[in-house]
């Protein structure tokens, strides 16, 4: 059996897109556990079970893997989605192939400031490896983010565990021939979709933030030198500005694509 652990927040604008293309390219027995947290409690018939649940990505997730832990067996897969992500292909050459060669198989995202943490867009291993880790998603430690600054994120704690532990995973890396974007849109390992902040509108990204203008040197004078600080933040926010309504707008446009169905959108990346 393989359980798809996924969460939907606020907007059901995914169900549909995502549990469509799951239930197309996985040809396994396959069970599709969620939460609809503020979405219209009807959605659920797109689901085998749904978990009332509040709180954070992470720890939800953490919940979910637990829950599906109480009821499979050992060697049943567990895969880990996002919400606004899906299969574009038969998903299951992947898994087997990752899974004959580490216990873990995850993406990586390389482009978003070379993040080293397997993250939850997918990510599939098998329960008895999860609860062996113990399997975590929430952030804690630490590595060099935009511009060196330290960061954390989803994953952290689960790329620590598999450290720990010894335990080799295999890293599902973006595939576009395209990009739009640095980070959003990708298709990893040639057969996942991952729209990436599919949630929230207009998000900057870790990738957009390296790439932000750079601050103009402030000056020795502390007059002159204040005025220069001003400036920098002020050019910073109109900055951030642009780049959230060019990122909105373009999502929703990607998104329209998706909705109408076919795979013609697709050719936008290969």
């Amino acid at each position: 059996m393989l359980y798809v652990a996924t969460v939907h927040y606020l907007t059901p604008r995914w169900i549909d897109i995502q549990t469509s293309h799951l239930r197309r390219h996985i040809s396994v027995p396959m069970q599709i556990w969620s939460s609809l947290e503020h979405i219209d409690p009807t959605y659920g018939k797109y689901f085998d079970r749904i978990l009332d649940q509040r709180g954070a990505h992470a720890g939800k997730l953490n919940h979910m893997a637990m829950e599906i832990a109480e009821e499979a067996q050992a060697d049943d897969l567990l895969m880990f989605i996002d919400g606004d992500a899906f299969p574009i292909a038969d998903v299951l050459p992947l898994i087997e192939d990752g899974l004959a060669r580490a216990e873990l198989i995850a993406v990586r995202r390389a482009e978003n400031v070379n993040e080293p943490q397997p993250h939850p867009c997918f990510c599939v291993t098998t329960v008895r490896t999860w609860l062996k880790l113990p399997g975590d998603w929430t952030a804690g430690p630490t590595w060099p983010g935009a511009r060196g600054k330290p960061t954390t994120d989803v994953g952290a704690n689960l790329l620590r565990r598999l450290e720990v532990t010894s335990t080799p995973w295999v890293q599902v890396l973006r595939s576009n021939r395209r990009n739009l974007d640095p980070l959003f849109y990708g298709i990893y390992g040639e057969v996942i979709y991952h729209h990436g902040a599919g949630f929230r509108a207009g998000e900057l990204s870790p990738a957009d933030r390296d790439r932000a203008p750079a601050p103009l040197p402030l000056l020795d004078a502390p007059v002159v030198g204040s005025a220069v600080r001003v400036a920098n933040g002020a050019r910073w926010r109109m900055w951030e500005r642009r780049l959230k309504r060019r990122h909105a707008a373009q999502s929703q446009q990607v998104y329209e694509k998706i909705l109408a169905g076919g795979s013609a959108w697709l050719s936008e990346f290969t």
